[in-house]
């Protein structure tokens, strides 16, 4: 994201704490690229810390907010639920602080497909139900949501919420499923398939879900006295300038056809593992992207084995393999 705004002249300051979740090289090298433009600049630092994020506010007064910083991962927030509490709760809080201290134009945050749960009805709107996760992530990015709207509706912030839908592609986290299995065929270990490969999953890349960002930025909420006219899909809240959306590329794959991808992109049979399904998961993602269409007129389109392809190019010359 970061990257795509400075293509486009934007000023960012970027906070990451480069916490050791996984390989702190990866993102110490994804800032080596965007420190090459003057127009960045890199602080490191945790949004725990109420004092640094004040002070980052009020020297930058940021026009817009694009919050991204998270402890993802659900089955990490059965082993460490404290992590969660501190980033994905105290963090947002702050960073909502400071939005009531020094008010954007606009504040958009990174929720998840989680919060769905296992919801029957599919594909997912954003007018359905999604207050019954299933996983400790998914219930501090539900949270997560409803404090920012009592913040919206308190103080007049405009803030967009995103839903993301199982987001992959290049410079990705060590810690998804095409990061492990392609580093696991690879090097010639088993691949957990869990539910027995019963799964279905909304992949999103990461080039649709930037490029759907960057034009909500300019969607920004009003408030219901403000308002002339009303989307037919929206999710726009009664009492603030509160919206939720949809990025998903609403095309689910079983995944043993995604598996099935990503040997036809490396040219190597997978050793298959096929184990329970894990605590927390979800069996189907299945995102409606209706609203996102209306808002913006773009609907998330790149070629699923593309991008795979695009992935395993970029993994095998990132980490020089050669097969």
């Amino acid at each position: 994201m970061a990257n795509f705004l400075l293509s486009k002249n934007w000023k960012v300051i970027g906070l990451d704490a480069i916490t050791k979740y996984y390989d702190p090289k990866l993102k110490m090298d994804r800032h080596k690229i965007l420190k090459k433009n003057k127009n960045f600049h890199a602080y490191t630092g945790f949004l725990e810390d109420e004092a640094m994020l004040d002070e980052l506010y009020a020297v930058h007064r940021p026009n817009i907010i694009i919050h991204f910083a998270a402890q993802p991962g659900v089955r990490y927030s059965i082993e460490n639920p404290q992590s969660y509490v501190q980033s994905n709760l105290i963090g947002t809080f702050n960073i909502l602080e400071c939005a009531k201290k020094y008010p954007p134009d606009h504040l958009l945050f990174a929720s998840t497909s989680s919060v769905y749960g296992n919801n029957k009805k599919k594909p997912f709107n954003e007018n359905q139900k999604s207050d019954t996760p299933i996983s400790f992530y998914a219930a501090t990015k539900k949270s997560n949501e409803v404090i920012a709207h009592s913040y919206s509706h308190l103080f007049k912030i405009p803030i967009t919420v995103f839903r993301f839908f199982t987001v992959y592609g290049t410079w990705g986290r060590p810690d998804m499923a095409l990061f492990k299995f392609t580093h696991n065929i690879l090097s010639g270990f088993p691949i957990d398939i869990h539910n027995y490969g019963k799964m279905k999953r909304d992949f999103t890349n990461v080039e649709d879900l930037v490029k759907a960002v960057s034009l909500l930025i300019d969607i920004v909420p009003l408030s219901p006295e403000n308002r002339k006219i009303k989307f037919k899909l929206d999710s726009i809240s009664d009492t603030a300038p509160y919206r939720v959306v949809n990025i998903g590329s609403s095309t689910p794959y079983n995944i043993m056809d995604y598996i099935h991808y990503i040997e036809n992109a490396l040219q190597i049979k997978a050793k298959k593992k096929f184990i329970k399904m894990q605590d927390g998961e979800v069996k189907e993602t299945y995102s409606n992207v209706d609203l996102l269409y209306e808002l913006t007129g773009f609907i998330p389109k790149k070629n699923i084995q593309t991008g795979i392809l695009e992935f395993v190019d970029w993994y095998k010359k990132y980490y020089k393999i050669n097969v």
